[in-house]
């Protein structure tokens, strides 16, 4: 049986196709079966990951019903992913039959126990395709940086989230608040992470002990089709996101799911 992890937040900019794609990876090198979902029409998690993103299906055609899984489906290093384009653009309004909130969870369930672990990468906004990600998943992972924007981003969660709990998905909750592009030496840097505890705790959940020191290395990696770890093994963001998976694996009950380590 697999573990679903959502990574999720309606402001763009806050590392979270980054942390998608570093999570995927770092959990795949330790051996785990993965299956990367691309929900975001800019198709950034699966150009990361190497996939072939304009002239095969994608998870578009997934949830529209015209392919089965096993057409969309791309292997690359070892990491199974179900990449995206722009044609998905068009979901808050195509999609809108009855029961459009369980598309993704209904088009992924035929392979859903084949893997350890599923991640899905959603897009910078509160629609369709991000419900369809929270129906679909067991745990969200919230990415921010350390600003005040960032920060309502947020809060605006809490609404979607609660309202997905309520009708589609009782049993998702919030893993944690990861905190991207960290700098302990800014005051707001502080500032940010004391208030960010408040929202976590009001989510019920708490701010990652892991944070993501800031990294050239990050914007560097997409462009050479490696993992962050291959790409700059000794970078700060490299060792953090090591720290990250550890810290992912050893949370309560996620061990049932995979590899005893």
């Amino acid at each position: 049986m697999s573990k679903t992890i959502v990574i999720t937040n309606q402001k763009g900019g806050v590392g979270k196709t980054s942390t998608a794609s570093a999570i995927v990876s770092g959990l795949a090198d330790e051996g785990y079966r993965i299956l990367a979902i691309d929900l975001d029409p800019q198709g950034n998690l699966g150009f990361c990951l190497g996939a072939e993103i304009d002239d095969s299906p994608t998870v578009y055609e997934l949830m529209k019903g015209d392919v089965g899984i096993e057409k969309v489906i791309q292997n690359k290093n070892g990491i199974d992913i179900l990449p995206s384009n722009i044609l998905l653009s068009g979901a808050e309004l195509e999609f809108a039959e009855k029961g459009r909130e369980s598309l993704l969870k209904n088009g992924i369930a035929p392979v859903s126990r084949s893997y350890d672990y599923i991640i899905i990468d959603t897009p910078p906004a509160l629609n369709i395709l991000t419900v369809n990600g929270y129906t679909a998943a067991d745990n969200i992972i919230i990415p921010m940086i350390p600003e005040i924007l960032s920060l309502l981003g947020i809060s605006q969660l809490r609404e979607t989230i609660k309202l997905v709990k309520d009708v589609y998905n009782p049993k998702i909750k919030v893993m944690g608040i990861l905190l991207n592009k960290y700098d302990k030496r800014k005051l707001l840097t502080k500032d940010v992470e004391e208030m960010a505890h408040i929202i976590a705790n009001e989510l019920e959940s708490k701010v990652l002990e892991t944070k993501i020191r800031t990294s050239v290395a990050v914007a560097e990696t997409p462009a050479h089709g490696e993992s962050i770890y291959k790409h700059a093994p000794r970078s700060n963001a490299a060792k953090d996101f090591r720290e990250l998976i550890k810290e992912l694996l050893a949370e309560e009950g996620m061990m049932l799911y995979g590899k005893e380590k």
